[in-house]
C-alpha cells in the first residue's frame, strides 16, 4: 500500500454528462482531492464519455438546454477567468496520478473506440471496477 493510500481517502468519482458545467466541476473536484493527498479514480459513463474523446473534448458548452445567449454569456465568463480547459484538466489529472475510467458499455455505444480517447484513459474492468473502487473508496461522488 502506498503512503498516499495510508495518509489519504480513496476517491471514486462519477461523471454522467457531456455539459461542460457538469465536466469542469467533476474535473477540478477531482483535481483539488488528488492534490489533497488522496487516492482518485474518475469514471464516466453515459454521455460523459464524449468528454474523454479526443475530437469532441475541446467543443463541450456550457449550458446547451438554455438559451444561447446564456450559454455564450457563461462560456466567455469562463475564458476570462482563464479557468483551464477540460483537455488541460484531464492531462494535469493523467500525469499527476488519477486513474481516468471510461465505460465499457457507453464508449461503443456512442460509437467511440479507445483510440479517440484523450491521454491516459483507460477502459474501465466491469469484473473489478464496482468491487474494487466503488465499494472501497472512503467518497463516491457523482456529476
Amino acid at each position: 500500500m502506498s503512503a498516499q493510500q495510508k495518509t489519504g481517502k480513496m476517491v471514486s468519482i462519477m461523471c454522467f454528462h457531456d455539459e461542460l458545467c457538469q465536466v469542469f466541476n467533476a474535473l477540478m473536484t477531482a483535481l483539488g482531492l488528488l492534490r489533497a493527498g488522496s487516492k482518485v479514480t474518475i469514471f464516466f459513463g453515459s454521455r460523459g464519455v464524449n468528454a474523454l474523446h479526443k475530437n469532441k473534448v475541446d467543443n463541450l458548452i456550457c449550458l446547451p438546454d438554455q438559451p444561447k445567449e446564456e450559454s455564450e454569456a457563461v462560456m466567455k465568463r469562463m475564458e476570462e477567468m482563464e479557468l483551464p480547459t477540460a483537455r488541460d484538466l484531464l492531462e494535469m489529472l493523467h500525469f499527476e496520478g488519477a486513474e481516468i475510467l471510461a465505460c465499457p458499455l457507453n464508449v461503443p455505444l456512442f460509437g467511440m473506440t479507445s483510440e479517440d480517447f484523450v491521454l491516459g484513459v483507460k477502459i474501465a474492468d466491469p469484473s473489478t471496477y464496482y468491487k474494487d473502487v466503488v465499494m472501497q473508496a472512503d467518497m463516491n461522488l457523482t456529476f
